[in-house]
């Protein structure tokens, strides 16, 4: 049996999988802010299954990316080489957005005061120039001790390739300071780039005590309720890594929450036959969308979050603002806007009557007729439409426009956002949306995939088995994986085999060494290689997946070919420049299998509707019905015509008027869009 819960800001989704009958149960609860590992355990215990017949249980959290958000992390320090103790304050000289007059550089996670440093030097071979000072550095562990740091990251210059000064100083502190929480920049990655390196060091340490503190008591109430399977999390980067690495290295889960999605898109879409797929996540609080290309998803190895670089792989997805919390307001210059601030959990939307008086999307869909007040949650939740329009009213005042005109407009700016979020993820990369298909899920993601996927020219919409928690199945598709990397700058033509070999020989060991540590069984491990290259004098790379670990003289023609044709797909133009290989990468995978899903009995008959509601349509000035049908009972094979709602006990899927539905064999909704 395996057991996947996803943590949101708004709910907390749990899914259970029978593996051996292949039954698929579903949970929602309600996100406890205060205490998360309090919510995932009221999820468990609302399934009624018993955790000691569990032998996987995964788990999605944005514990991390919210302490990013909120600068609620640790009092932490930073130790770097003697003489450069402003790498971090510096950064670059970079801003973004370019030309945003505005722009204001984010405020560093630590101050100058608390970044200190030691004496010690290495060249960039790796070779020691000055010695490292164990007594200075005891002195220090002594001086941070008193300051009550809780937290220390270090980034010695030159580590990515000789880590020898790091672990040396790693060992004097703990020794001097036994509570101290150490995060070596070399562990997490080994490449130059010293502020980039330094702030993925800093993110991770700033992390990793609220992280340890969450992780340890879930682990220990798991373990309280006779659970003995494998304790999963899922990586920002794709995949999973166990409970102990996630204590140690933290950073990989800044997109845990948001990564089992598209990890399950991936899976799904090779299981429908869908390769290319734009993705929507819209829950309560935000929407993440990001871009499945020929079966797989697209993976930044250098990312931002709240402006501070990390430089880990992770999987590429935009988030914005935009869930069915968000809330409506209006400028100074009258114009009604929508999000980034949403009503969360508590006090919600409106119409949840525990206290919420703006106006958000939810509401205005219950004004506008798509939601049923009496089946939302499955009737565990009633909404109080009189609270919902009475919220849309005080908004309408401020616009000067109709309650419902009101309601129409907040539905349809979060749209138009939703829509600009695709338009990241898609033209900016080089792709038209109209050769994808829109794979839609959470709680609002089949509310809105159709009128999203009209704006933007996609044709097919996908809504899988069970949306609202879709990211939590998705994480039972994951496999324990690492990524390990090593700069190795060399121009193309040297192409030194040999020397390529090696590090791939070094990695590789690294590789099995953490499966080893997983326990994972030889036979079920891959290793995949990838190289980071470019164009001589390019500060931007292109990321390839190459043949095999042990390269031949004979590969050099094949790399530069394929480089060549990414880069022009990426950027639009190749060139004749000298080309440099810049990163080698690996990544270890320890395969755990992909659970089946059920299929659904097969029936061609028209499905009975439950009769129909009257919905509010912008620029008909009234409204028009739509057929309400029970997902429940459809059955592969059945067809519905727009418009019509669909409703099931976590999701509402809304189709308009000449969109066709097919159900699949899986339970997924197929529209056309006409």
């Amino acid at each position: 049996m395996r057991i996947a819960v996803d943590v949101g800001g708004t709910f907390t989704d749990v899914v259970v999988l029978d593996e051996i009958s292949g039954a698929l149960h579903f949970d929602k609860v309600e996100t406890i802010p205060s205490d998360p590992c309090a919510g995932v355990i009221n999820g468990i215990e609302k399934t009624g299954f018993d955790l000691s017949g569990v032998d996987i249980f995964v788990h999605g959290t944005t514990l991390g990316l919210n302490a990013l958000l909120t600068r609620s992390g640790a009092e932490l320090a930073i130790i770097t080489t003697r003489g450069f103790r402003d790498v971090y304050l510096l950064g670059r000289t970079d801003r973004e957005p370019l030309y945003n007059l505005k722009y204001r550089k984010p405020e560093p996670l630590v101050p100058r005061y608390r970044i200190f440093e030691v004496t010690e030097r290495m060249n960039y071979k790796g070779e020691v120039l000055v010695e490292f000072d164990r007594e200075e550095a005891a002195l220090l562990g002594e001086r941070l001790k008193q300051q009550g740091v809780r937290s220390v990251a270090v980034c010695l210059l030159h580590s990515y390739i000789n880590p020898a000064h790091e672990l040396a100083l790693a060992g004097t502190l703990a020794d001097v300071y036994p509570g101290l929480s150490i995060t070596l920049s070399h562990r997490l990655t080994r490449e130059y780039r010293e502020y980039e390196r330094t702030s993925t060091a800093v993110i991770d340490a700033y992390i990793k005590p609220l992280t340890r503190t969450y992780l340890e008591k879930l682990d220990n109430e798991l373990n309280s309720r006779e659970f003995e399977g494998s304790f999963l999390l899922t990586r920002s980067g794709g995949g999973a890594i166990t409970v102990n690495a996630a204590k140690d290295e933290p950073a990989h889960l800044i997109l845990s929450g948001p990564a089992g999605g598209v990890i399950g898109a991936t899976a799904f879409g090779a299981l429908i036959n869908e390769p290319n797929l734009v993705t929507i996540d819209m829950g309560g609080t935000s929407l993440d969308a990001s871009l499945i290309v020929a079966g797989e998803p697209g993976v930044e190895t250098q990312q931002r979050f709240e402006g501070l670089p990390i430089a880990i792989p992770t999987l590429d997805i935009h988030t914005i603002g935009a869930g069915g919390g968000s809330i409506a307001w209006v400028d100074d210059g009258g114009h009604l806007q929508v999000g980034p601030q949403s009503a969360g959990a508590v006090p919600g939307p409106a119409c949840y009557a525990k206290g919420g008086k703006d106006a958000t999307f939810t509401d205005a869909a219950l004004v506008m007729g798509y939601l049923d007040p009496e089946n939302f949650l499955g009737g565990e939740v009633a909404l109080n439409k009189d609270l919902a329009h009475q919220a849309v009213s005080e908004t309408a005042g401020a616009v000067k426009l109709s309650v419902e005109e009101t309601a129409a407009g907040i539905m349809r700016i979060s749209e138009a956002k939703i829509a600009g979020a695709v338009r990241v993820i898609s033209i900016e990369r080089g792709h038209h949306p109209k050769d994808f298909a829109l794979l839609a899920f959470g709680g609002g993601g089949a509310f809105v995939a159709t009128s999203v996927a009209r704006e933007l020219g996609i044709p097919r919409v996908v809504i899988p088995p069970a949306p609202a928690t879709f990211s939590a199945l998705g994480m039972m598709m994951v496999d324990v994986t690492h990524d390990l990397s090593q700069t190795c700058v060399m121009d193309l033509e040297q192409f030194e085999v040999e020397s390529i070999n090696a590090i791939f020989a070094e990695l590789g060991g690294r590789g099995h060494a953490a499966l080893e540590k997983d326990q994972v069984d030889p036979a079920r491990r891959r290793l995949i290689p990838m190289a980071e290259l470019r164009y001589q004098g390019q500060e931007h790379t292109v990321n390839l997946v190459l043949p095999t670990t042990a390269l031949g003289s004979g590969d050099q023609e094949k790399i530069e070919s394929l480089f060549n044709a990414a880069h022009e797909k990426q950027y639009g133009h190749a060139m004749q420049d000298p080309i440099q290989i810049v990163t080698l990468r690996l990544r270890a995978v320890g395969l755990l299998g992909r659970p089946d899903l059920p299929n659904l009995d097969e029936d061609t008959a028209a499905p009975a509707s439950n009769g129909s509601r009257q919905i509010y349509r912008s620029g008909t000035g009234g409204r028009e019905p739509y057929f309400i049908y029970d997902r429940d009972v459809l059955r592969a094979g059945m067809q519905i015509r727009g418009p019509a709602i669909i409703e099931e006990p976590t999701s509402t899927t809304v189709i308009h008027r000449n969109d066709n539905l097919v159900t699949g064999r899986y339970g997924e909704l197929l529209v056309s869009i006409s």
